[in-house]
């Protein structure tokens, strides 16, 4: 327990009061200030916010101070508190030379700059005008004074960081030497009594402190004076814990029974039982207020009742937060997948665990381990540290039994054939923390059985907080969505929307430095690690720190919605309007905001005081990689500006280009979505639409032609079948007049007479329905007129069928008297007219359609 030689525990013990008290602040007046080199660094903190005057630092004290610093380094001996209070005064240092620094620069700059605009100077023997060597000796020497106080504070600077740096290392050393430190085992009977007198002597300072304020007259004249007030807050104390929270819970009850009917009860149920924590608090604070009234206590017994609050807290705040985790109710919300019994020992567990915290805080207040012996804070410490193992471990076991039973959900569901989808983050997240609590439940006693209890405090203690507050993070993202889904009238989950799941992230990056304040960060290296962010980096000339990324995010927000607004204007209202067509508007729309964002990056840049000049060196390497990884990034980003500028297509046109036919949707700088006729969406790059052949059916206007071909019998009359032809062209309504339909007799082909009918649609986006009705109109009209379609026939002779594979012999026949057997007649080739043998018939492939039309 006791810390510094090690400083861990104590510093723990500080961290939490202060995350308590500041959380605290709105239901209590009590006020415990943080270390004296937190303060400073805070103190110094809200001061580097405000503007300094730009002057010399004083040298001389720095000098001072440093050297004072380098000697305090060199002796090992050191108290950590003297290099803490050390550490804060070079902190307050280090700012006002980076203050210096900023404040100097513009000017800097700007002499720069005016000294550039005289030209370069002169080379040897060569000689400028008198008024233009005056004034660059005159800038020259601005320059050289206004540099003198930026150059030494960039010197300060980076000695003052570098041992504050060193002060650090040494602090961190200290730490993890302590936490090392081999303690006497409490588990030796041998020390039990180091520790029962540790109580003992804890317990005779509070009653000697007592007793001696109980004598002194002047106290009795206080107590006397302030007895009403102490009845008073004892009275409201005792009311406060016995009923407030039993009043409390039932509200909040209530609200969890309609909180599935309406959205935002959620969020409304958990704002009102954070009641169930502050009540009986201020109870308990009443109850503390009461004791220090008495003025009978002396400073251990003032640490000790202050510390039943720090205790109260934890208790409330745990058993509160059990009981939204592990709900009551079963149509009440909550995160893990547990059984009725199950959830009611989670809501145990989770009280016994604020318990042990709050026992740990009154033991540390009370027995005070600095002054005790390492054996007296062993054994003291080793049992809260095995009763608050156990706990861990269980809660452990409940975080496991959620998994497998999601697990086996989703199995169940499985073999149900309902959709089951994988284990989400959260279920693999709750797991993991389950088998991390077992490991450390177990762990952590065993550590601080052999002797490591430091090393044991360190591990469990912070295990449960930062346990505490992952469940308050789940919570808080429920609420969020909860709102969420009230503000925008939904009744779905709201939580896997975009906009709570961002929130989501923003509060798990804020809780980052709370939780590296529960283990044993210092909040002076937090505000070392601000300070450093706060200082940013330099490109050049150029600092760029984080309110200049601030201004530059904000400028360029505010250019952005300016460029959107004028856009949508452009759209909606005037461009429509103008004479101008589809593809024009939005060619211009998208220029305007090509444009615009350039202008407010611009302007955002400017604004910022980030010099481009500065960074042009750095952009001009990096573009030659960049040139070569996003070639086809750029070519495609050229290609969608020329679009946009020649408009060789628009939106809405009906193009074929690389073998993809259909209507244009959008065109942006990098590529063209084209939708097909099976509306089915294509991305094509810019750059083939630059480089490639594309027809564009719709260009300037949508008129087009349509080739319908038509063949028919040698036997049709010619002149009869272009007259139909033309009137069936001419019956159609998008067919245009002018020019008039043509038929083309195109000529004689292997089946038929060829046919073409050529025409011009005054829509062609109609083209296939015209092709379908043209040809019903054609096959209407030839039937009716007598017209043949011809198809093509084929008549397949077999020679020798005799030979082929199962065949049967041809029987030997005598000829029919009429039949022609002359010589001539068996040697010519068979004709078609020819009569097939029947034994040959079976043998006869049918290769045509199944009406018989092709032999």
């Amino acid at each position: 327990m006791r810390m510094c030689s090690g400083l861990v525990t104590a510093q723990l013990v500080t961290v939490r009061l202060v995350l308590i008290r500041l959380a605290l602040v709105i239901v209590a007046t009590l006020a415990i200030a943080p270390g004296p080199a937190a303060a400073q660094d805070i103190q110094q903190q809200r001061a580097n916010t405000e503007p300094a005057a730009a002057e010399a630092p004083d040298l001389e004290a720095w000098e001072r101070l440093a050297t004072r610093a380098e000697q305090t380094l060199t002796e090992r001996q050191v108290p950590s508190d003297t290099l803490l209070e050390l550490r804060a005064e070079l902190v307050e240092k280090r700012s006002r030379f980076l203050t210096v620094q900023d404040a100097n620069r513009e000017r800097v700059l700007a002499l720069r700059r005016q000294i550039e605009a005289l030209g370069p100077p002169p080379e040897q023997g060569e000689t400028e005008a008198p008024e233009i060597a005056e004034r660059r000796a005159a800038l020259t020497e601005q320059l050289t004074r206004a540099q003198a106080p930026v150059l030494t504070a960039d010197e300060a600077f980076r000695r003052a960081d570098g041992l504050i740096r060193t002060i650090d290392r040494v602090l961190r050393e200290r730490d993890a030497d302590a936490l090392m430190t081999l303690w006497p085992s409490p588990v030796n009977p041998a020390n039990w009594l180091a520790g029962v007198d540790a109580l003992m002597s804890s317990g005779l300072t509070v009653y000697g402190e007592v007793l001696g304020n109980v004598r002194d007259p002047a106290v009795g004249v206080e107590f006397r004076s302030n007895l009403p007030v102490v009845i008073g807050a004892l009275l409201m104390a005792l009311l406060l814990i016995a009923r407030g929270r039993s009043l409390t819970e039932r509200v909040t009850l209530r609200l969890q029974e309609n909180a599935s009917s309406k959205r935002g009860r959620q969020a409304m149920a958990l704002v009102a039982s954070l009641a169930q924590i502050a009540v009986p608090l201020l109870g308990v604070f009443l109850l503390v207020v009461a004791v220090e009234a008495t003025a009978l206590t002396g400073p251990t017994g003032s640490d000790t009742a202050g510390a039943f609050f720090v205790a109260g807290f934890y208790y409330l705040a745990a058993r509160w937060l059990g009981g939204q985790i592990f709900t009551r109710a079963d149509y009440a919300y909550t995160p893990l997948t547990l059984p009725h019994e199950r959830r009611r020992e989670g809501r145990f567990m989770a009280s016994l665990a604020g318990l042990f915290l709050g026992l740990y805080a009154i033991m540390t207040a009370f027995v005070e381990p600095a002054v005790q012996t390492d054996a007296a804070n062993a054994v003291i410490a080793f049992p809260l540290l095995v009763l608050a193992g156990v706990v861990l471990f269980r809660i452990g076991q409940l975080l496991l039994m959620h998994t497998r039973q999601s697990t086996q959900r989703q199995a169940e569901s499985a073999e149900s054939g309902a959709e089951a989808g994988s284990a989400g983050f959260f279920d693999r997240l709750v797991g993991v923390l389950g088998r991390a609590c077992m490991v450390l439940g177990i762990g952590a006693p065993v550590l601080a059985g052999v002797g490591y209890v430091q090393a044991a405090e360190a591990l469990l203690f912070p295990a449960i907080e930062s346990l505490g507050l992952l469940g308050v993070l789940v919570l808080l993202q429920r609420m969020v969505g909860d709102i969420y889904a009230a503000l925008v009238k939904s009744d779905s989950d709201a939580t896997e929307a975009l906009i709570p799941a961002l929130i989501g992230f923003a509060l798990a990056v804020v809780s980052v430095p709370v939780f590296a304040l529960i283990w044993g960060v210092r909040v002076s290296e937090l505000l070392e690690i601000w300070q450093a962010v706060r200082e940013g980096f330099t490109i050049g000339e150029t600092r760029i720190s984080p309110t200049n990324l601030l201004s530059f995010i904000v400028v360029f927000a505010i250019g952005y919605t300016v460029t959107r607004v004028i856009q949508g204007a452009l759209g909606s209202s005037v461009l429509p309007k103008t004479s101008l067509d589809r593809g024009g508007q939005k060619a211009i729309v998208s220029g305007t905001g090509y444009v615009g964002i350039f202008l407010a990056a611009v302007i955002a840049f400017s604004t910022a005081g980030i010099d481009l000049s500065a960074l042009a060196l750095v952009a001009g390497a990096l573009s030659v990689g960049i040139g070569f990884g996003l070639q086809n990034v750029v070519s495609n980003f050229i290609s969608g500006i020329i679009l946009l500028v020649e408009r060789p297509i628009a939106e809405g046109d009906w193009i074929e280009v690389g073998g993809t036919m259909g209507v244009v949707r959008s065109i942006s700088v990098r590529s063209t979505v084209i939708e097909t006729f099976d509306r089915t969406d294509v991305i094509v790059p810019n750059a083939d639409l630059i480089s490639t052949s594309v027809t564009n059916w719709t260009h300037y206007n949508n008129t087009g032609r349509l080739i319908v071909k038509v063949g028919v019998s040698y036997a049709a009359d010619t002149r009869e079948v272009e007259r139909i032809l033309r009137e069936v062209a001419e019956a159609q309504p998008l067919v245009a007049l002018n020019p008039p339909p043509s038929v083309v007799f195109m000529g004689f082909g292997a089946n038929a007479l060829e046919f073409e009918v050529r025409c011009i649609l005054r829509d062609v986006n109609f083209i296939m329905k015209v092709r379908s009705d043209m040809n019903h109109e054609i096959i209407r009209r030839f039937r009716a007129a007598g017209i043949e379609i011809p198809f093509a026939q084929r008549d397949i002779w077999l020679r020798n069928p005799e030979s082929l594979p199962g065949a049967r012999p041809v029987p030997a026949t005598e000829p029919d008297a009429g039949a022609d057997d002359s010589p001539a007649r068996r040697r010519r080739p068979p004709q078609p007219g020819d009569p097939v043998p029947e034994t040959a018939r079976p043998d006869c492939e049918d290769m045509g359609d199944p009406d018989g039309g092709n032999r």
